[in-house]
């Protein structure tokens, strides 16, 4: 569905004027202690350097054996027991990355919203995309500096970040009225918060080294930059990033549900290959990973969390990684926007139960017995066979991100 809407102008955060003369002194005092600090420096480093000289070195490499490593501790997950949800929000804040990925904008908005439930039993996650463009009810919200906004009907989902942000001025008062917001609308309860920025979201994907890519015709977005051609690609954090900010261009409908797909997708290989690369399973590559793709993110839960939830999901089985987009459907009030069907009523009932979000699966038919031979026959008298019958194999079905529910062990959506 495609979604072409003009930015809302931002209310900007008013900038307190100084005083002249302070602003003169402020100055003073700052060159007076910059003069002390480079020319006090310098004349230490001159009196160091004469103690250095009369020091003989002592090289010591090569020459001793290296001390055993340390037996690691594998992290312990304290929500253990506890299902977890996680609501992911990617920001669009472009400090630290090249602003042309995805253009220059004023304010502070949330393009990307998933919610991570992770099973009790820590045998099942599953993450759903809630689109932008979803037209929701959003509630009052409490902001940081003790304001609260106006509550609102019908509006776009992504407008609780940004009320919190224009009117609260921080990401606390941004995050907070979008969890408040999810938690109104679905019946969920939130747990954690991740917020992700572009420079975050770089780091985590040159972390793992890059993370491969199928994709199935060419792709242009001037916007973003984006330029590959059709086939397999190990996509780095700069165009990992251009791939999932990307909305136009070629084989591009605009929409924000076709690229939540699309993000969908480079996040199930994104788990594909932390896990083929076992870091879940070593704590202290789990740590070291994590310390280095957490640097440019704001969360609720720190390194050694982190690191003991995702070890304690090392066991976790690919087909019960599972990824869909909320069930929506045109919104009647504007085809440019989304409402949620009734199908989302019991994906979220689900997920507030710690049940598969899809409902649970039909057990399995039970197989029938075999036929008694007929009366009068002799079994032993070795009547022949009948000729076996070949099955023809199944089709596998095709699935698009961003319309069907899928796994990152569905080959159909995570290779060539």
């Amino acid at each position: 569905m495609t979604s072409r809407h003009a930015a809302q102008r931002r209310l900007r955060a008013p900038r307190h004027a100084r005083n002249p003369h302070s602003r003169g002194v402020l100055r003073g005092v700052a060159l007076a202690v910059t003069s002390i600090v480079v020319f006090g420096a310098a004349g230490g480093a001159a009196f160091a350097a004469r103690l250095t000289n009369n020091v003989d070195g002592l090289d010591l490499e090569g020459l001793v054996e290296a001390a055993p490593t340390p037996t690691a501790v594998d992290p312990t997950d304290v929500h253990a027991g506890q299902a977890i949800n996680v609501l992911i929000l990617g920001s669009d804040q472009r400090d630290g990355v090249n602003a042309e990925i995805g253009g220059v904008e004023d304010g502070m908005r949330s393009d990307t919203t998933i919610l991570l439930h992770v099973s009790a039993d820590r045998t099942r996650v599953e993450m759903v995309s809630i689109p932008r463009d979803s037209l929701v009810d959003v509630p009052s919200c409490t902001l940081t500096n003790g304001k609260t906004t106006k509550a609102q009907r019908n509006a776009m989902f992504n407008s609780a970040f940004a009320l919190g942000w224009d009117y609260g001025g921080d990401l606390q008062s941004a995050a907070a009225c979008t969890v408040s917001t999810v938690q109104a609308n679905t019946g969920v309860v939130v747990t954690n918060v991740v917020i992700v920025d572009f420079a975050g979201f770089q780091s985590m994907i040159d972390a793992i080294g890059g993370v491969p890519m199928c994709v199935a015709e060419d792709v242009y977005d001037k916007y973003t930059g984006l330029n590959l051609t059709a086939g397999q690609h190990m996509l780095d954090g700069t165009s990992a990033l251009q791939y999932a900010r990307a909305r136009h261009g070629t084989s591009f409908d605009g929409s924000d549900t076709m690229r939540a797909g699309r993000q969908q997708k480079l996040i199930a290989n994104v788990a594909n290959e932390v896990l083929s690369k076992n870091l879940l399973t070593d704590g202290a590559q789990l740590m070291q990973f994590l310390s280095a793709a957490t640097r440019s993110v704001t969360t609720n839960l720190g390194v050694a969390d982190l690191t003991g939830l995702a070890f304690s999901l090392r066991g976790v089985d690919r087909a019960n990684i599972m990824f869909m987009t909320v069930p929506w459907a045109p919104a009647k009030s504007d085809p440019n926007r989304v409402e949620w069907t009734s199908e989302a009523d019991a994906l979220w009932a689900n997920i507030a139960a710690d049940i598969p979000m899809l409902g649970q699966p039909e057990a399995p038919p039970e197989p029938e017995a075999p036929a008694a031979p007929p009366e009068g026959s002799d079994p032993a008298a070795g009547e022949p066979e009948a000729p076996s019958v070949q099955a023809e194999p199944t089709p596998t079905d095709t699935k698009t991100p961003g319309v069907d529910a899928f796994t990152a062990a569905d080959m159909t959506t995570t290779s060539c």
